[in-house]
């Protein structure tokens, strides 16, 4: 008996013949258009166009807009930023160094020619209506979870003494957040790549005070 691809659903045709549907590619159109136009903008009717389909398969595969949703903004962060953070958070190299390259390389995520300008996440989150609970408690979610990736890493550098203890690293976590995010709507707005990573050259400066190297 052949296996099937599980990537591969058949629907029926208005006529009766079955049409192969690839999730995944329907899944990575979806991502695109969310990133590009946001939640709302991005409705059933313009996803369903998008990926070539009529709604009840998209209804089939996805439940809901809501449910791609939330799987489309979870395999972003899984293919964009888990590694990236990964490297942040096992870098050998000194902690300023080491936050000078993630910041440098989360400029070139921003703005890769090839993708939306700026994060899904953060851009999801400045327009959504208050009626989407569900998605506005997973986007803020999502969000905090990077704030307090800095956090735990600042405060790794602390007990190791890198920084000094006097150091509010929550406060500098907050900090790095709100810089980060900020880079996303600067890409948004189309921002040129090297005047965004001239711009985060500078964000290191917040720690060197507190470093036991500086003092």
């Amino acid at each position: 008996m052949t296996e099937r691809n599980p990537s591969s659903i058949s629907f029926a045709r208005s006529k009766g013949r079955p049409r192969s549907f690839d999730r995944n590619q329907a899944l990575m159109t979806a991502l695109r258009i969310f990133w590009k136009l946001g939640y709302e903008p991005a409705s059933v009717a313009v996803l369903c166009k998008a990926m070539g389909v009529k709604p009840p398969s998209f209804y089939a595969a996805f439940k809901s807009k809501e449910a791609l949703f939330l799987e489309a903004v979870n395999f972003y962060e899984a293919q964009y930023w888990t590694d990236v953070l990964k490297r942040f958070e096992e870098s050998p190299k000194p902690i300023d160094v080491a936050l000078a390259e993630f910041f440098q390389e989360a400029a070139s995520i921003l703005l890769n020619p090839d993708n939306p300008s700026g994060c899904m996440v953060v851009l999801a989150a400045v327009n959504i209506a208050p009626k989407e609970k569900r998605i506005a408690e997973t986007v803020k979610k999502i969000r905090s979870q990077t704030r307090d990736f800095f956090e735990r890493r600042l405060k790794k550098s602390q007990d190791a003494g890198e920084i000094a203890v006097e150091a509010d690293v929550s406060a500098l976590a907050d900090a790095l957040n709100i810089m980060l995010e900020g880079m996303s709507i600067q890409a948004k707005d189309a921002m040129p790549l090297q005047t965004l990573r001239q711009a985060v050259q500078y964000v290191p400066n917040l720690l060197r005070p507190y470093l036991k190297q500086h003092q």
